[in-house]
C-alpha cells in the first residue's frame, strides 16, 4: 500500500510541474489535446501507458 501511495504522490508532483513552471505552456498543451481527434488522443494515451508499464517493469524487475 505504501508503494501505491508513493506512486500517486509522485504522479501529483510530476503533473504539477508544467502548470507551476509555465501556465501558458500548459494552456497551449491542453488546447492542442482538445483539438485532437479521439483516435489520436487514444493512441497517445496507449503509448504513454505502454512506456510507463515497460519502465516500471524495467525498474522493479
Amino acid at each position: 500500500m505504501t508503494d501505491l501511495l508513493s506512486a500517486v504522490a509522485l504522479l501529483l508532483v510530476l503533473e504539477g510541474v508544467l502548470p507551476a513552471a509555465s501556465p501558458g505552456a500548459m494552456r497551449r498543451v491542453l488546447l492542442q489535446a482538445a483539438a485532437m481527434d479521439d483516435g489520436s488522443l487514444r493512441k497517445v494515451g496507449l503509448l504513454s501507458m505502454g512506456i510507463g508499464a515497460l519502465l516500471l517493469y524495467w525498474v522493479r524487475g
